[in-house]
């Protein structure tokens, strides 16, 4: 049930029906423009399509213009309780903003930030998560339960319809994976504003990306939500890299090298691991929608790789290339196996 309703962030679409976007968030000070607009372009470079950055005091939003001027892609104002500093980055040229407007004061601030957002066509995105829950909410549930989550964005969303604005998108994001879960079904449920997806903080590479896959997997194959972000301590580089494995595991993402691997047995000649990995790092550069294969033995080979385009697999010491229609494979030399199936995936991409 994707998102009726869309809106638009700079050149993007989300919600509509369009195709689910991946975002990040810079770590840098924003006030420092040389760095966080250099990680801008890591995160833009790594396929990130849209980048929130914080905004929490002046200087802040007054580095909003540059980094606008920058930024390969449209950029978001983070912002909490003053409404000054989004009318500020609106009037520098953020291209959209993420706030609760519950928590900016009354009603005449509510008025002047939405007659600014308005003026400029900058959409708002409603952000609750289960830390920041109001206190009558956390009473009312006995604690940040899903139906929390909601009641709280849509209370925050009826401030917004209040004043005529409804270009917002809205996120309920847990720590609790099937908190999320319930939450962004329940909400999918009562209104088809554009939904954003994410796990709110998820932790490590290891634990954030599991939690993650699962929480925003499972409601992307439920066809719920616009747009994600995998959100992980660390490099948000590596954000980009998890987003965009979770989406081409649930069919919607059709770019880039898919790499399949055997799980490897006691029939197993070749090192797997070693190869499947050292594959991702060379053909990481690769755009067209290839799937390759690393399979331990011929067992494994051509026969449960079937599906992919083009694949090694060990045998008895040696090392077969095949191909997806070709019936007879070709063996490689063990010590350029991985270089030599690479140019192999990279002249294909170079076909298609």
């Amino acid at each position: 049930m994707a998102s009726k309703r869309s809106i638009r962030v700079g050149d993007l679409i989300i919600g509509g029906g369009a195709p689910v976007v991946i975002q990040s968030m810079t770590n840098t000070d924003t006030r420092d423009v040389e760095a966080t607009s250099a990680q801008i372009r890591r995160l833009y470079e790594a396929g990130c399509q849209l980048a929130r950055v914080s905004v929490y005091d002046t200087r802040c939003a007054q580095a909003v213009r540059e980094l606008v001027d920058r930024s390969p892609i449209p950029l978001v104002a983070d912002i909490h309780f003053d409404h000054r500093l989004a009318i500020q980055s609106v009037e520098n040229g953020i291209q959209k903003l993420r706030i609760n407007p519950g928590n900016i004061g009354g009603a005449d601030r509510v008025r002047s930030l939405v007659a600014c957002a308005k003026e400029h066509g900058v959409p708002i995105r409603i952000g609750v998560n289960g830390g920041s829950l109001e206190p009558d909410l956390l009473r009312k549930y006995g604690g940040p339960t899903a139906e929390a989550l909601v009641e709280s964005a849509l209370g925050h969303v009826r401030i917004l319809e209040d004043c005529a604005f409804y270009d917002i998108a809205i996120a309920v994001k847990s720590s609790n994976v099937p908190t999320m879960v319930r939450a962004y079904r329940m909400l999918a449920e009562r209104t088809d504003y554009p939904l954003h997806l994410g796990v709110t903080e998820a932790g490590t590479v290891r634990m954030g990306t599991v939690k993650s896959a699962v929480g925003i997997g499972s409601l992307l194959l439920d066809g719920i939500g616009d747009t994600i972000r995998v959100s992980l301590s660390g490099d948000p580089a590596r954000e980009i890299v998890a987003c965009k494995d979770i989406l081409r595991s649930c069919g919607l993402l059709d770019t880039g090298v898919e790499i399949v691997s055997c799980p490897t047995c006691g029939r197993c000649s070749i090192d797997v691991e070693a190869m499947a990995l050292a594959l991702e790092e060379r053909v990481a550069h690769v755009s067209a929608p290839i799937r390759a294969a690393v399979m331990g033995c011929i067992v494994n080979g051509p026969g449960e790789a079937r599906d992919a385009d083009i694949g090694i697999a060990g045998a008895a010491g040696d090392i077969l290339l095949f191909r997806k229609g070709e019936e007879k494979p070709q063996r490689l030399p063990a010590e350029r196996a991985v270089d030599l199936l690479a140019e192999e995936i990279e002249k294909l991409a170079e076909e298609r």
